[in-house]
């Protein structure tokens, strides 16, 4: 099958089924997932399919939002190199934020026994990885809880996080890119990853490479609020050369 067959038959996938995923279609075409990739790529230039992480949307649905399953099993291996190098900013004693994701859940599982910390957070998940914890005080964010996240959005998360200022906030984000700034499909969720940002005195962001470049419909706030951005190697060099020279230190992992 020809590059123009193959995308021609993508487009469809994805119109019929409201998402396509790369394995998926490398295993439907028997290509490599670069090969995939690159026909989502063309798609996306094209105006035809939005590229989102792990794979695309029909254009048009920037509300488009995967559930929390589903994210969880996304780049599993990329988040887990990530989260394991998001504990090495983990501070020896004091405060930490942690904000909603699959990534931001990694890294509490992977919180070092020994470590003593005040942590915050509004995710149910990264909560009940944390609540057993035996050095942790664990502070958790109330407020009207989001099915497809399990994380408290609304005025009382906002609250919350105006009145405390942590150590380091650990931030997550749907997308990310010097163009589009920092992205997610939903306002709620906006307004408290916004807070979030403000309550930290220094800002991480744990994004896998496939979010680099997406864009969403709400956003809450620029590359240029983040201190560290801590992704995998599949953000080319030159793209991590350009964040950083907008200010923001890259580690690709």
């Amino acid at each position: 099958m020809y590059a123009p067959e193959r995308q021609q038959e993508i487009l469809r996938l994805a119109r019929e089924g409201g998402r396509v995923d790369v394995l998926s279609l490398a295993d439907t075409f028997q290509v490599t997932a670069e090969t995939v990739r690159r026909d989502l790529k063309a798609l996306d230039r094209a105006g035809l399919l939005r590229r989102v992480h792990g794979g695309a949307i029909p254009a048009g649905r920037l509300d488009f939002e995967p559930d929390l399953a589903e994210r969880e099993s996304t780049a599993a291996d990329e988040k887990d190199r990530i989260a394991r190098a998001a504990t090495g900013e983990l501070p020896d004693e004091g405060s930490v934020a942690l904000d909603a994701g699959s990534t931001a859940a990694r890294l509490a599982a992977a919180f070092p026994l020994e470590r003593g910390l005040t942590v915050v957070t509004h995710s149910l998940p990264v909560a009940a990885r944390l609540a057993d914890h035996p050095g942790i005080d664990l502070h958790l964010v109330g407020g009207r809880v989001r099915h497809r996240t399990r994380a408290a959005v609304d005025a009382w998360a906002l609250r919350a996080y105006g009145e405390i200022r942590a150590d380091v906030v650990f931030l997550g984000a749907n997308g990310f890119s010097l163009a589009h700034g920092l992205t997610t499909p939903d306002l709620a969720e906006a307004a408290v990853k916004r807070a979030v940002i403000a309550a930290g005195r220094r800002v991480v962001m744990l994004a896998d490479s496939a979010k680099h470049g997406q864009e969403h419909f709400a956003r809450f706030g620029s590359l240029t609020d983040v201190d560290l951005l801590i992704t995998d190697t599949g953000l080319s060099a030159a793209d991590a050369a350009a964040i950083e020279a907008a200010g923001t230190e890259v580690r690709r992992v």
